[in-house]
């Protein structure tokens, strides 16, 4: 129990950081939007805020490889795929509120240890693209990879802004037809 109120605390404070930002991601927000107890929050994150947005990052990064490892054994073309309809899907569930979390993170002057571990996350995106599209035969998958990402990102960064699929399904169609 103790162990699925943590769980559901970061997701709720994973979801605040896509949506606001670590500024906008405070203890009673996450309180509210999970109806987790308030001593809870001490209780789970004694190392306060950084270590609940810490907690945050992992569940940013394991839903991502989560759907990664779902595409394992598909062409690139359907990894490339996969991939983006990710960022499609939390752009329009959301209206346009939610982008990434790691996003978040890293260009909001956190501290350095949540930036590092951001970057991580990015290298564990990058580094499972990667293998996904060499076992598919791609050549040059390392650069592939960081190209989804990157491009991903900023689609969705400019898509939010825009308040427009526009920017985003451009961005994805540039993508796939390079497959």
């Amino acid at each position: 129990m103790a162990n699925e109120v943590r769980q559901r605390m970061a997701e709720g404070a994973a979801l605040l950081l896509a949506k606001r930002g670590p500024q906008g991601t405070a203890f009673s927000d996450v309180i509210e939007l999970t109806g987790a107890p308030r001593g809870s929050i001490y209780h789970h994150f004694p190392e306060g805020k950084d270590q609940l947005l810490d907690a945050a990052l992992d569940v940013a990064a394991g839903r991502a490889l989560a759907v990664l490892e779902s595409l394992a054994g598909k062409p690139p073309r359907e990894v490339a795929a996969g991939f983006i309809d990710v960022w499609r899907s939390v752009l329009t569930r959301s209206d346009y509120e939610a982008g990434c979390a790691v996003v978040a993170v890293t260009v909001s002057n956190s501290s350095a240890a949540l930036v590092q571990h951001a970057a991580s996350v990015f290298r564990s995106w990058r580094a499972r693209l990667a293998e996904l599209l060499a076992e598919g035969g791609m050549t040059d998958a390392d650069r592939e990879a960081a190209l989804l990402v990157a491009a991903c990102e900023g689609a969705v960064v400019i898509a939010r802004a825009e308040r427009s699929m526009q920017p985003f399904e451009l961005t994805a169609e540039g993508l796939l037809a390079r497959y």
